[in-house]
């Protein structure tokens, strides 16, 4: 357990505001002389004690020591020496007049503090969603090389990519069962389900077989990634679902970057990239004891509303309309980028890995600024300005080479990359506790249908004009609509609860134990 020891000299101002219980990442409330503990926030332990020893009239010298333990499990050790380093060099700070003024939360932290609960859920949620990161980009890293081996033009490629996707169907059915039976159990069973068929892909004879496998993979690891989403809002406080969904994103990221690094692999041999399909097997026993540790979410398990989708057909055309347009332009672009910098700009796989890395991993930078932003500013702004100019930088890259490529590939990932955590959360926050599985599912179903049609339109504008850029810029189109629709037709949820986004649930309303 941690021990964090700092002795100080103080003056009677100065003692009296260390003696006032802290209310920053922690709040404290007193347990004996001297002597605190945590009342709320991300620790399984908390204790602080001072020991005061006068020095001379007016003047102390103290020594702090608190001991803790994150209620952050297996990523603790990485916000270990933040916390400790926070701890260790915190002031209180005081205006001229003796009183406390409010804390500097950290930049690392969410804007609204968690919890123990909160925080160890959040904490194995972006684990799991490592897995929906590899699932979900595994046909996207492999399919060039698949398709060489099998002999595929780009429109068999894009339909090939469109027909796996139709697996939002079955997504379907998987997130209605959530609504009415609960979220723990699939969890385990999608986790299942996703790496299972995903390594019967590594056996598939033809282009065909692969896509039937990959059909019921997407099918498990959207329904998955839904689920993530879902019982992320309903367990994080009002200030800080943005945070979650940023967080949730960078491990998402994570887990894709783990197909990318393995990508080199596919050059040593034309069948080579089957080993990528058989990875996540030696995982899957991590996965699945990450998942069944996840318990029922609280808003799930409280008595809420059994309310139907005919009062929310507003929202979800809304939410629907945008997933669309933004799917027709940013699906292409992600399954098209390893085709086009292999044929039409010579990557070798290891130099796709590189460029993938290189480019992607700063796009951490939006998604930490753009979830901090959508938490304390509002979601509508920081989701526009990211859609609109994401979408510029990338749909101008592809006409571009050289150093010019990489730095366009970058700074537009950056951008875009502030509407996952801002957008994102709307799904979960515009509907119900009984609809929010089916409605999200309907929602992705409709990005799945423009992702369908941005990929045969650019893969047979790539195969006429032998170029993918002509049809990207076409359907550029799409993220200016969704920006539109941002700026004028979506509501504020910043800092408001679920219940008071969903009238419905606020019946049944009560505090969350």
């Amino acid at each position: 357990m941690p021990v964090t020891e700092r002795t100080l000299d103080v003056d009677d101002r100065e003692l009296a505001a260390m003696r006032t219980p802290l209310d920053d990442l922690m709040l404290e409330e007193a347990d004996g002389p001297d002597r605190w503990r945590c009342a709320e926030g991300p620790f399984s332990h908390y204790e602080r004690s001072l020991s005061v020893e006068p020095t001379e009239p007016g003047h102390h010298r103290v020594t702090e020591t608190v001991e803790w333990e994150l209620a952050i499990p297996i990523w603790g050790r990485m916000f270990r020496p933040l916390v400790g380093g926070y701890i260790s060099s915190r002031a209180r700070r005081t205006d001229d007049d003796g009183e406390i003024l409010p804390p500097r939360i950290p930049w690392w932290s969410p804007p609204e503090r968690l919890d123990a609960r909160a925080s160890s859920m959040i904490s194995r949620l972006c684990a799991l969603s490592m897995i929906t990161g590899y699932l979900g980009t595994l046909l996207t890293q492999t399919i060039t090389f698949a398709s060489d081996q099998f002999g595929a033009s780009r429109s068999t490629q894009g339909l090939t990519l469109a027909s796996a996707r139709a697996g939002v169907l079955l997504s379907l059915v998987i997130m209605t069962v959530a609504d009415r039976r609960g979220r723990h159990r699939l969890l385990v069973v999608c986790t299942i389900g996703g790496v299972v068929a995903a390594s019967l892909g590594s056996v598939a004879p033809s282009l065909a077989v692969l896509a039937g496998t990959q059909f019921f993979t997407r099918s498990f690891s959207t329904a998955l990634a839904l689920l993530i989403a879902v019982v992320a809002a309903e367990e994080m406080p009002k200030g800080g679902r943005a945070y979650a969904a940023s967080v949730i994103a960078m491990t998402t990221a994570l887990g894709a970057g783990g197909a990318v690094i393995l990508l080199p692999l596919a050059d040593v041999h034309p069948g080579a990239w089957r080993i990528l399909y058989l990875a996540p097997l030696l995982a899957l026993p991590f996965f699945v004891r990450v998942g069944s540790r996840i318990p029922e979410s609280r808003r799930f398990m409280r008595p809420h509303a059994r309310v139907t989708m005919a009062g929310h057909r507003g929202r979800l055309a809304l939410l629907g309309a945008s997933t669309f347009f933004g799917a027709m332009f940013l699906t292409p672009v992600t399954q098209f980028q390893n085709e086009f910098l292999r044929e039409e700009r010579g990557f070798t796989a290891l130099a796709i890995t590189l460029f993938t890395i290189s480019t992607n991993t700063p796009a951490g930078i939006g998604v930490v600024v753009g979830g901090r932003l959508a938490d304390q500013r509002g979601r509508k702004m920081v989701g526009a300005v990211g859609t609109f100019g994401g979408a510029l930088l990338l749909a101008t890259a592809f006409h571009t080479q050289g150093i010019i490529l990489w730095l366009t590939w970058i700074v537009g990932g950056i951008i875009g990359a502030m509407t996952v955590p801002a957008l994102a959360v709307y799904g979960p926050e515009l509907f119900p506790t009984a609809l929010r599985g089916r409605a999200n599912a309907i929602i992705t179903l409709t990005g799945v249908i423009g992702a369908a049609i941005g990929l045969a339109f650019a893969g047979r504008m790539a195969d006429r004009h032998d170029s993918i850029a002509p049809g990207l810029t076409i359907l550029a189109g799409g993220p200016i609509v969704v920006c539109l629709l941002v700026l004028f037709l979506y509501p504020e949820t910043a800092h408001m609860e679920l219940e008071e986004l969903n009238p419905e649930d606020a019946a049944f309303l009560r505090p969350l134990s």
